[in-house]
This record gives structure tokens, C-alpha cells and sequence, in this order.
């Protein structure tokens, strides 16, 4: 994750081109005999550079959104390209390519492996890339250095706080360098002091190296850290 790399992304954000497209997207879930309606009808846009908070009621289809950009998830209908791709064509094994190269996720639980250290659980993600073992480890120590954890590399996640915890998940989501950083609710398990560390790492990622951020939350104080918020209510979006 070199910092040309940084520069070149901050670039492209500069043009404000849309990152992600969605086009009239719908899923809809069958339970039993009752059909459940994730998202309806959903078009919107995200600038390249944006930081935008997807906020909402549990329920609301946030997260559904934000598995479908992260081709985790397909939809009923609609289309959705990211990087002008159209991430709903890939077959599996390329959705699980492109989403190492281009997504970096960072999830509410942490979803650390208890037995690896910090570094070894950022490094982890990178032993399915061609680095070699030198550039995994120049990856993963600025990774770490960047969250604030440099000193903390080789700590297991049960030597850490919540918030520590929290911030290797956002050095292993980053390690790649990848296009978009989704966040879903990255600040739900944490105590308030550390829930604005978070926010300030994610905010600096923005703002000085051009990452494009999208973060789930039903949290308004979260939201004010984004620049950009769109609300969804029952599958709809609301502005």
C-alpha cells in the first residue's frame, strides 16, 4: 500500500466519477410461504472519494446493499456496476478475485482469528495474493501504523480492547490497498471513546488517502462523519 498508490486513488477521486452505479435494484427473500422485501426499486450513485453512510432501521435493506457492492450478495433485479463492472456476472471464483483486489470490508464483530496475533491476522488476506513474504510484511506494518497500532503488532486480539480490536480489522480491510472500504455498523460494538476512534481513522482514510468509504449504520452521530447520507426505510431509499 505504497503511498503513490494513495495518491493515484485521491486522483481519481478528485473527478468525482461515480464509483458504484445502482440501477432499480430489488431482492426479495421467500420465508415459508411470505415473501420479504430486502430492497425495492433502489437506484443511487457513489462518487469515487465519497464517504457515504447508508443509514436506516434495522431491517431496512442496508446491508443487503452493501453485501450486493461487495458481490456478496445478487439481487432479484436490477443491476449494479462497480468500477464500471458488472459485478453480478462474475462466477464465484471471480467475484472472489475481485473482491480481494478491490473490496476491503470491515465488519461489526471484528471477526479476528483468536489464535493469530494482529499482524498475522492483517497478513492473512495477503497469502492469497502473489506478494512475496517482504512485501506482506511492508504492507501489513503500514497497514497497522496507520490505524495506530504499530506497537501492538504482535499482540493477540484478547490482549487488545474493543477499539484495538476494531482497528486491526480496519489494517487487515486496508492491507490490499483495495478501491472501496465498506463498513457495516464498524462502530456497534464499541464503548463511545473508542466508536470515535474509529470514525476519525475512517474519516482520515478519506479525506488524506482518497479511499472511498461506505459505512452501514443507524447511528446519527456516526453519520455526521460522512459526507454523503442516504437513508433506506423498508427497502426503499429515502432521499
Amino acid at each position: 500500500m505504497s503511498t503513490q498508490t494513495s495518491v493515484s486513488h485521491s486522483t481519481s477521486a478528485a473527478a468525482g466519477a461515480p464509483i458504484v452505479v445502482v440501477s432499480h435494484l430489488c431482492k426479495k427473500f421467500q420465508r415459508d410461504s411470505f415473501a420479504v422485501v430486502a430492497l425495492d426499486d433502489v437506484s443511487m450513485q457513489i462518487a469515487a472519494g465519497d464517504f457515504v453512510a447508508l443509514m436506516g432501521p434495522s431491517g431496512s435493506g442496508k446491508s443487503t446493499l452493501l453485501n450486493m457492492i461487495a458481490a456478496i450478495d445478487h439481487p432479484t433485479s436490477g443491476e449494479l456496476r462497480v468500477m464500471n463492472e458488472n459485478v453480478f456476472a462474475f462466477s464465484d471464483h471471480q467475484a472472489a478475485q475481485w473482491r480481494n483486489r478491490h473490496i476491503g470490508y470491515i465488519f461489526q464483530t471484528f471477526n479476528l482469528l483468536p489464535v493469530l496475533t494482529a499482524f498475522e491476522n492483517v497478513e492473512l488476506p495477503l497469502l492469497l495474493t502473489r506478494l512475496s513474504k517482504a512485501e506482506r510484511r511492508e504492507h501489513v506494518e503500514l497497514a497497522l501504523q496507520l490505524v495506530g497500532l504499530g506497537d501492538r503488532m504482535h499482540h493477540l486480539p484478547k490482549q487488545l480492547s474493543g477499539g484495538q480490536e476494531q482497528r486491526v480489522a480496519i489494517a487487515r480491510a486496508l492491507a490490499a490497498d483495495p478501491t472501496l472500504l465498506l463498513a457495516d455498523e464498524p462502530t456497534g460494538d464499541l464503548d463511545s471513546g473508542s466508536a470515535t476512534e474509529v470514525l476519525e481513522i475512517l474519516t482520515r482514510l478519506n479525506r488524506d488517502h482518497g479511499k472511498t468509504v461506505v459505512m452501514v449504520t443507524h447511528d446519527p452521530h456516526a453519520a455526521t462523519y460522512a459526507r454523503t447520507v442516504r437513508h433506506l426505510e423498508k427497502g426503499r431509499l429515502q432521499n
